[in-house]
């Protein structure tokens, strides 16, 4: 009987069908895990809002373009968001032994305008801060901060625009590093756009603490020092020491009095500002005295910010500050050339410029007729050499004194009197996520990486500076003295509106 043979292809065959159908199956099983993992991770990434703006929508009382993340996939932001928000390790969980201060005899005091931290919180003297006080104020805010023990929780609401949420937050915890274990536990509500919200008028039963860059007498929003002072890194503006020391640096290229002899002006006209629309047409150095450039901040970006250096614009006698939406962080670096500043009628107040004085150190101009106030003040001026540089001069001496050690100083100070109205105890909530500086440069990108950086502090060897007293007295005859100051200024211009006056 002949024997059968099998050829070696026949019998390998189904051995390596059956090995290409499991390499095809595990294969395909850890695809799939893979892709569960992923969409499990996106998920849970999904729900997670961070400094940065992640699944945040804008504020809805200030709409703005909301951020996209484009230059990151899907997978790849929420593996970002994961790892900022849950493996960067923060320090330990014991509060920071406060560090021994040496005490000097003489120890400075803080600017004036510090006293106006006791009027801003004067509303809860009485009734204190309370979690109510809080929860009602949460409508208002973008986001809260809960210091525990040196340590920084936040938990967010809505988006801000650019980089400020991250900055400010950055601001905040550089005064954890500056003071470690003297900073008290606070839990406050901060909105970080630009127009105060609490009306007096409306909440005078039941004032709610809010803070905010900037304020006015008709509300209760408390002023805290804006993003900018740790860096603006959407229009290439420094950390305030730096800025202020470059800015200075380029205003000792042309003495004032050899500078142009006309006002300038230069931003942007396109945020709603009345003031700023008009002002377009007051750009004629010879009818009017002044030069009106428009700034493009994305063209300046794209040509690596060549024409916007702020320490190459200090070359006028005079410079204009003309509020944007609301108040404008602008006016420290106008101040800090030496000019002559030409103030258009405030509505908004920020932390320090409260500090500032019409006709001492600045030049204020009215809500009308632009043109022609502009044009009498430089006449004034330029009829007034030795006066109207002396106001230059004071202004920026004002903001040489205002260096980061004071605004920490005004951060501490203003926290610590606010942690004295709370009547509770305050603890992070459940939802809050804890912020360190690991964490949160964890979500910059590399230009935002390194303009934070830049920007931070280290502990100081020496107390704060100390607040000055509350005198509401001192503080009712600033505002008096400024009404007066500004009537004196345009009385002079209403009865000879052609003439400077010496």
């Amino acid at each position: 009987m002949p024997v059968a043979f099998r050829s070696s292809k026949s019998s390998h065959f189904p051995r390596f069908i059956l090995k290409s159908f499991i390499f095809i199956a595990l294969f395909s099983l850890i695809v799939l895990v893979l892709y569960k993992v992923a969409e499990h991770v996106e998920s849970i990434a999904s729900q997670i809002k961070t400094v940065a703006g992640h699944n945040l929508k804008p504020t809805p009382w200030h709409r703005f373009p909301q951020k996209t993340f484009d230059d990151e996939s899907r997978f790849g932001q929420a593996s970002k968001i994961i790892r900022c928000s849950y493996l960067m390790k923060c320090s330990s969980s014991r509060r920071p032994v406060p560090k021994k201060w040496h005490l000097r005899e003489g120890q400075g005091q803080c600017p004036d305008f510090f006293r106006w931290i006791h009027h801003d919180l004067e509303p809860w003297s009485m009734t204190k801060i309370s979690t109510t006080h809080l929860m009602k104020a949460k409508k208002f805010a973008a986001f809260r901060v809960v210091i525990v023990d040196g340590r920084l929780y936040t938990e967010f609401y809505h988006d801000c625009f650019q980089t400020r949420a991250m900055f400010t937050i950055w601001g905040l915890l550089q005064l954890l590093k500056r003071y470690p274990g003297h900073i008290p536990d606070v839990d406050l509500m901060f909105d970080c756009m630009d127009k105060p919200f609490i009306e007096r008028d409306k909440h005078r039963a039941m004032p709610l603490p809010l803070f905010r860059y900037c304020t006015t007498p008709q509300h209760f929003d408390i002023p805290f020092p804006d993003w900018s002072f740790w860096g603006w890194p959407e229009t290439n503006i420094q950390h305030w020491d730096k800025q202020f020391k470059d800015i200075k640096q380029g205003s000792q290229a042309v003495t004032w009095i050899d500078r142009l002899a006309f006002a300038y002006w230069k931003g942007n006209p396109d945020t709603g500002s009345p003031a700023r629309s008009e002002l377009l047409h007051c750009n004629d150095t010879l009818k009017w005295g002044a030069q009106i450039l428009r700034q493009n901040w994305a063209a300046e970006a794209e040509a690596g910010f060549k024409d916007s250096n702020l320490s190459n614009q200090c070359k006028h006698r005079y410079k204009i500050y003309a509020e944007g939406y609301a108040w404008s962080v602008s006016l420290k670096y106008i101040l800090s050339c030496g000019s002559t500043t030409l103030m258009i009628a405030p509505k908004y107040e920020d932390f320090f410029t409260r500090g500032l004085m019409p006709k001492d150190s600045y030049w204020p101009i009215p809500p009308t007729e632009f043109c022609p106030a502009i044009k009498f003040a430089v006449d004034w001026g330029n009829g007034n050499t030795a006066a109207a540089e002396a106001i230059g001069q004071r202004a920026q001496q004002l903001m040489e004194t205002l260096t980061m050690d004071r605004v920490y100083d005004y951060m501490f100070h203003l926290l610590s009197e606010y942690s004295s109205l709370q009547d509770f105890k305050p603890a992070p909530p459940p939802s809050a996520f804890e912020v360190c500086e690991s964490s949160l440069l964890c979500f910059a990108n590399q230009i935002q990486t390194k303009f934070l950086k830049n920007s931070a502090a280290s502990p100081s060897p020496n107390p704060p500076f100390k607040i000055p007293p509350h005198d509401p007295a001192l503080i009712d005859s600033w505002i008096k003295q400024k009404t007066e100051n500004i009537n004196e200024v345009e009385n002079m211009r209403q009865v000879n509106p052609g003439q400077p006056q010496h």
